[in-house]
């Protein structure tokens, strides 16, 4: 089962059905949703929230509550083809956009991914165009390390600048260099 993670702002528990209300909100809307896909209507996102709700042991979706209020969701998810890696990510709503909740989220797991899960290194990718979250995985210490090109069988605006994959391996954290545990947050 997913642990529940407290920051200074944030408490990260695991996604519960009693969040469909906020997902949907958050997945409906253009904005959120202008560098990910579509935006998904409500019974598409109550067709994903079972499998949310369940995750994978210690990987899965979170959300973020800020004062009892739905602040976003955090994912940790395992790397298909690498067992000692896995990808970090996150969604808000445009509410909490620009307060710094993304990078207090992603601290907190990268913590357990890296501190408690013994992974080794994890990887975030965003469209190129997608500078809000492409500045977040700088915040957090990763690394550009690849551009991706791919067709679009629904091409976003900004595709043809294809996708950033950002990277973070486990010595750079743990010496401190991507803001260390986030328990010190």
């Amino acid at each position: 089962m997913r642990p529940s993670f407290h920051t200074g702002r944030l408490t990260l528990r695991p996604i519960a059905e009693g969040d469909l209300g906020d997902l949907v909100a958050m997945n409906g809307d253009p904005e959120v949703m202008a560098f990910i896909g579509p935006p998904m209507s409500p019974a598409e996102v109550a067709g994903e929230l079972p499998s949310w709700v369940t995750g994978e042991g210690d990987f899965g979706l979170w959300a973020g509550l800020v004062d009892g209020g739905f602040a976003g969701v955090w994912f940790l998810s395992r790397d298909p083809d690498d067992p000692r890696a896995g990808e970090v990510g996150w969604r808000l709503p445009r509410s909490t956009w620009g307060q710094g909740y993304a990078v207090e989220g992603a601290r907190a797991l990268i913590g357990h991914a890296f501190g408690t899960l013994g992974l080794t290194r994890l990887w975030a990718e965003t469209m190129a165009v997608n500078t809000r979250s492409r500045r977040v995985m700088e915040r957090l210490g990763m690394t550009h390390v690849r551009t991706d090109i791919r067709e679009w069988d629904d091409p976003l605006p900004g595709w043809e600048q294809g996708e950033v994959v950002y990277e973070l391996t486990r010595d750079p954290w743990a010496s401190g260099r991507s803001g260390g545990d986030p328990a010190s947050e």
